[in-house]
């Protein structure tokens, strides 16, 4: 055969079998050529049997599966690597000076998601207490996205948190309540039933306890003709190739999935909120308490904001709410037995966390009593760091049950009776909410601060 003839000999990969056999032949070079002679050829190197074992082992070696984070996938076989999110989102990490700061500055002690480093992360934080300790008022902005009739627990994180500082700074807040946003990213979801739920899952904001003087909730249904003129500056200022690079859009989906990262930046700067800030509070900077995944949102808001003439807001990131299924992403609204929701009953409580809570304790009694439990990976234990406020009793509880001294199921009740208690308020608090607060909370006013 010619060297311009095609070779239609089938080509069959080396097995595992035929590597091993050749571990002991000699790599061939190939012949010099006339042009080549002359050339120092480099010598005949032999494979050894540990190289081709070791060739053979990292093809069989399963490919680790990378974590995934944005604002609508979370996923990763173990647990998430939060050290490494602040390393790829460019973000600070928040350590026990700040914290200690953050105490000076307010006369309080820091929340327990702080102590605990639930929120772990942060964007100029520093800045932000730079401006508050030389009298500059700061505005808090949060947000919901009305997909479901009731929250559960892990959206509650967020707002109990952003409840603690609004109190320890003595600030105003604005609530997002993005019901274009589900509209437009849920196929199943109409218009009306977004923005129906967003007036359901306001009862339940309400009910964390937020000051009426000081906080604003909206509707971007409602609220969008205050809203546009800042939208469209971030619209002007931010390219359709970046929308795509941030928040990996395709040339299927909607048109309004790209327009839609405006609208969640828009309340970061104060020029969305003319009546509610005033001339006042049109130089305020903002704090904005969010989980993770929703941090490349405020990227881009970030990017924009000196072109447009606005400071970049501060962040503080929260991590992921664990489902009751163990670690690996987060707890989902959509899918109910990883979840416990504010509209359940203490029996639906206790059962959820009893048949569905992940344990790290041993199979039997015997083993549980000589080796003890992996706190680290049990769900009770850690929904207890999220729930349980004194810190003493969680570090005994911890220390009983990874001993042996605890069993899976004392910790379970333990968790179970906070959980009801919990709930239970939370949903006397909620029945308390009328039309007529809702609408005081909603209305377009000028806030007192």
């Amino acid at each position: 055969m010619s060297e311009f003839e095609q070779d239609t000999r089938p080509c069959t990969p080396p097995t595992s079998a035929d590597k091993l056999s050749s571990a002991s032949r000699p790599v061939k070079t190939p012949a010099p050529s006339s042009a080549q002679k002359g050339e120092i050829i480099e010598p005949i190197r032999m494979q050894s049997l540990e190289e081709a074992v070791n060739e053979i082992s990292d093809e069989k070696a399963p490919v680790k599966k990378e974590q995934v984070v944005d604002p609508w996938t979370v996923e990763s076989e173990g647990a998430i690597d939060y050290d490494k999110l602040i390393s790829q989102f460019g973000s600070q990490k928040l350590d026990e000076e700040l914290l200690a700061r953050m105490e000076r500055v307010t006369g309080k002690k820091v929340h327990r998601f702080l102590r605990r480093g639930i929120f772990f992360s942060h964007r100029d934080l520093n800045t932000i207490l730079d401006m508050y300790e030389k009298g500059q008022k700061f505005y808090l902005y949060t947000g919901r996205g009305p997909s479901s009739e009731s929250l559960h627990l892990g959206h509650l994180i967020p707002f109990h948190f952003t409840k603690w500082l609004q109190d320890a700074f003595d600030c105003p807040l604005v609530i997002q309540l993005t019901d274009d946003e589900k509209f437009l990213f849920k196929n199943d979801l109409k218009l009306e039933e977004c923005h129906r739920l967003a007036y359901e899952n306001v009862k339940d904001i309400i009910a964390v306890g937020f000051d009426l003087k000081k906080t604003f909730i909206f509707s971007d249904l409602d609220y969008i003709q205050h809203m546009y003129p800042t939208v469209l500056k971030i619209q002007k200022a931010t390219t359709y190739n970046q929308s795509r690079a941030i928040f990996g859009f395709t040339m299927s989906d909607n048109i309004g999935k790209s327009a839609f990262p405006a609208v969640q930046a828009a309340p970061s700067f104060p020029s969305t909120f003319r009546i509610p800030f005033g001339e006042k509070g049109q130089n305020m900077p903002c704090l904005i308490p969010c989980a993770i995944d929703q941090d490349a949102y405020f990227r881009m808001t970030r990017d924009v904001a000196p072109r447009l003439g606005f400071m970049k807001p501060g962040l503080l990131h929260c991590k992921f709410f664990p489902p009751l299924q163990g670690r690996g992403g987060k707890m989902s609204g959509s899918l109910a037995n990883t979840a416990v929701y504010v509209t359940d009953t203490p029996k639906q409580i206790k059962d959820k966390i009893n048949k569905h809570a992940f344990s790290g304790g041993r199979e039997t009694l015997e083993l549980q009593r000589q080796f003890g439990a992996n706190v680290d990976v049990d769900v009770s234990c850690e929904w207890l760091t999220f729930f349980l406020e004194d810190d003493d009793r969680l570090a005994t509880i911890k220390s009983e049950y990874s001993k042996g001294a605890m069993l899976t199921g004392e910790v379970k009740k333990e968790l179970i009776g906070i959980l009801q208690e919990m709930v239970q308020d939370h949903q006397d608090k909620r029945a308390l909410v009328t039309p007529e607060i809702i609408q005081q909370y909603m209305a377009v006013r000028e806030l007192e601060f």
